[in-house]
């Protein structure tokens, strides 16, 4: 049923991500921003003190609060997306939850299930699918442009180094979530997950799984690998590998995806897949592609580009019945599941 009126959102975990939510939430007709909540104080966040969004120190705080809330955005720290989403599920709120949708495959299960029972929809944060490259790869490849897929190869080479891990001067160790097994997961699910989202929107689901991994300059600072190898095949057809890293020197290098096809060749590349680096293909003119939107720039380092708006239109005519998820929460499982399977093999 759509809502007559604006969506009154909540957003939890007010760092960088959570206050670009904020902001999408803020800059949209549709939506009313009615509550933030982070552990740490609205003066340390930098939040607005004329804010008229109500401020809350813990989630149990938030939600058994006298307040109106239809949907509510989790940016918290990625070990407690699963336990937010099911706490908002249960006061029958949308969630909207960024990547990962959860840290586990049985984590995502359990928010889907709770999804069902509560008749609310999972909104996962999947921003670089709208970027012209990925939408104009998406259109050729479900054109069947390029005929049979022979081989895939993705590349995510970025850096995070001190700058980012922030650890202790004495011990090495991680001084924030960031690092930690526990609450970030590793670098699957905090640097890559959105370009593992790409390859499976591109080519489905991964088989015959076999990995490699080294931590070349993170020993101290993180609790997991820096670096890794990956072969594969799609069980739809064609052989995959994805190289990563988090090891670069100063600033990040590269996020590409090439792929070698029976009528062509293609590869998107630039730091963050935003620019078609190369376009060969039988009896096909490449067209003219908007301009992809920046990147998101945290100072020291960048992430994926700055699509955050694109998601939140999408939420808008979901829940008033006016278009159909971009992503789901099954996709958002899937992305878990062979971020899993990956570190299993």
């Amino acid at each position: 049923m759509a809502i007559n009126r604006k969506i009154r959102f909540a957003v939890i975990g007010c760092g960088h991500i959570g206050k670009r939510h904020a902001s999408m939430i803020q800059g949209n007709e549709h939506f009313e921003l009615v509550a933030l909540c982070d552990v740490k104080s609205k003066e340390t966040l930098g939040i607005d003190a004329h804010s008229s969004a109500k401020f809350f120190s813990s989630i149990d705080e938030l939600l058994s609060a006298d307040i109106a809330i239809d949907a509510v955005a989790i940016a918290s720290p990625n070990g407690f997306h699963e336990e937010h989403a099911l706490a908002v599920l249960e006061k029958s709120c949308h969630v909207v939850v960024e990547k990962p949708m959860a840290l586990t495959k049985a984590g995502c299960e359990r928010i889907i299930f709770k999804a069902l029972q509560k008749h609310k929809q999972v909104f996962c944060v999947m921003q670089n699918r709208y970027s012209p490259p990925s939408v104009w790869l998406k259109t050729i490849l479900d054109e069947g442009v390029l005929g049979k897929i022979f081989m895939v190869q993705t590349n995510c080479y970025w850096n995070r180094d001190d700058r980012y891990y922030k650890p202790d001067q004495k011990t090495g160790k991680p001084t924030s979530w960031h690092g930690t097994k526990e609450l970030d997961g590793g670098t699957l699910f905090t640097q890559f997950s959105h370009f593992i989202d790409l390859m499976y929107w591109y080519f489905g689901d991964i088989k015959n799984v076999k990995a490699r991994f080294n931590d070349f300059i993170h020993e101290k600072s993180t609790e997991f690998e820096d670096s890794g190898f990956i072969s594969f095949d799609f069980v739809d057809g064609g052989m995959g590998s994805l190289s990563y890293s988090t090891a670069v020197w100063d600033k990040n290098l590269e996020s590409s995806i090439t792929i070698i096809a029976e009528h062509g060749s293609v590869k998107v590349g630039g730091q963050y897949m935003n620019e078609v680096e190369y376009c060969h293909i039988k009896n096909y003119i490449m067209p003219e592609l908007p301009p992809s939107n920046p990147p998101n720039d945290y100072g020291p380092y960048k992430g994926s580009a700055a699509n955050h708006h694109y998601i939140y239109e999408n939420i808008s005519d979901v829940i008033n019945n006016e278009g159909s998820i971009t992503t789901n929460a099954l996709e958002g499982l899937k992305v878990v599941d062979i971020i899993e399977r990956i570190y299993s093999s």
